[in-house]
C-alpha cells in the first residue's frame, strides 16, 4: 500500500522533539496495573519462556504482545497496550524474551532480533483456542513480529488475521551505526548495562561458553551483538547476524495485513528503516509516519492510551489505517 504520512499525531510544542517524547513516556507514563497470568512454555531445547496473559471475559480474538530490547510483559507500553486491548475485547498473551521474565532461562541461548521460534510455539498452542490472532511488536519485538510474517521459516497459522509494529528497526545494520551517535549513547549506555549483567549471569551458568569473559569492556551495542549475540546464537558475527536478522528483506513477501508506525523523529532509527519502497509494493504492508513521537513514545494526553495504541485498535478491529 502506499506510504501514509499521518498528521492526526500532535503533541505539545514541548513534545514536538524526538527525544523528549522517547523520555517522557518511558519515565512519567504509569499505565493502569495490570494482573496477569503467567503461564510458563516448556520449549524443545529444554528451555523455557514466560507469557503473562490478560483475559476479561469470553473471546475468539487474542493478541501477542512482543517487547523491545531489554523489556518485559511490565514495561509501559505494553501495561497500556494490553490494557488498551482488553477494554476492546481481546484476550492478551504477553511474551517474555528468554532471560526477561526475571527469572534466567537454563541453556545459553537469550533472544535477539530474528528469534522467532518461541513467538511460533505462543502461536501454535493458542490457534487451538481462538479464531483470531494478532501479534503487535515494539522496537526489537516488531522486527521479530515482521520477520516471523514474512521470512517463510515457519508457516502462518491461517487464525493470524493481522500485524503491527511500533518503532520498528527494520535494517539491524544500519540502525546499529545509528545507536552510536553521540546523541544516542544515554541509551545504548542503558542496554549495556541490563546486557551485561545478563551475561555475566550466563558466564556463570555456563563457564565454558567461548565468549569474551568481562562484558563491562563493551562499548556499543554493535560491539556487543559481535561478541555475544552472535556467537550465542550461531552466527558468524554482527554483520551476519543483522543480514539475516533484519526484517526489511522480508516485508515484500508478508501476505496478512501489516500496519508499521515509525516517527521521523525517532532517533533510533535511521533512514533505512522506514521502508516506502517496500510499501509501495505490497499491498498488504501500511507505513504510517509521523513527525513526532519518538521511539515507542507517542505521548498523548486527556487519554488513558497513547496515539499508537489507537491506531493499533482501530486497524485490528476494522482494517483502517488512518
Amino acid at each position: 500500500m502506499p506510504h501514509f504520512e499521518d498528521t492526526s499525531y500532535r503533541p505539545p510544542f514541548w513534545l514536538r522533539n524526538g527525544h523528549l517524547n522517547t523520555f517522557y513516556t518511558y519515565l512519567f507514563r504509569n499505565p493502569a496495573s495490570i494482573q496477569y497470568e503467567r503461564i510458563r512454555y516448556e520449549t524443545p531445547d529444554n528451555d523455557f519462556f514466560d507469557t503473562d496473559w490478560l483475559k476479561a471475559g469470553a473471546s475468539d480474538s487474542l493478541c501477542i504482545l512482543l517487547h523491545g530490547l531489554e523489556g518485559s510483559s511490565s514495561s509501559q507500553y505494553m501495561l497500556g497496550t494490553s490494557g488498551m486491548l482488553a477494554e476492546n475485547g481481546f484476550h492478551v498473551a504477553t511474551l517474555n524474551f528468554r532471560s526477561c521474565s526475571g527469572v534466567m532461562n537454563r541453556t545459553p541461548l537469550m533472544y535477539h532480533s530474528g528469534f522467532t521460534a518461541d513467538l511460533h510455539q505462543v502461536v501454535g498452542n493458542a490457534e487451538k483456542y481462538y479464531k483470531n490472532i494478532y501479534i503487535c511488536g515494539f522496537s526489537l519485538g516488531a522486527n521479530v513480529t515482521f520477520k516471523y510474517a514474512g521470512d517463510g521459516f515457519y508457516p502462518l497459522s491461517p487464525a493470524i488475521k493481522g500485524i503491527a509494529g511500533v518503532s520498528v528497526p527494520c535494517d539491524l545494520k544500519a540502525g546499529s551505526f545509528q545507536l552510536q551517535k553521540r546523541e544516542n549513547k544515554v541509551y545504548e549506555s542503558r542496554f549495556l548495562k541490563t546486557l551485561a549483567h545478563k551475561i555475566n549471569e550466563k558466564i556463570r551458568q555456563f563457564p565454558h561458553l567461548t565468549i569474551p569473559k568481562d562484558p563491562s569492556k563493551i562499548k556499543t551495542i554493535r560491539e556487543f551483538d559481535d561478541k555475544y549475540t552472535a556467537p550465542i546464537h550461531g552466527f558468524a558475527g554482527c554483520d551476519d547476524y543483522y543480514d539475516r536478522c533484519g526484517c526489511k528483506q522480508y516485508l515484500h513477501r508478508i501476505s496478512i495485513p501489516a500496519i508499521m508506525i515509525n516517527a521521523w523523529d525517532d532517533s533510533f532509527l535511521p533512514i533505512e528503516s522506514y521502508p516506502i519502497n517496500e510499501a509501495a509494493n505490497n499491498k498488504n504492508l501500511h507505513l504510517v509516519t509521523t513527525k513526532y513521537g519518538g521511539h515507542v513514545g507517542f505521548t498523548t494526553f486527556g487519554s488513558d492510551y497513547n496515539w499508537y495504541e489507537s491506531a493499533i485498535l482501530r486497524f485490528f478491529k476494522s482494517g483502517e489505517v488512518l
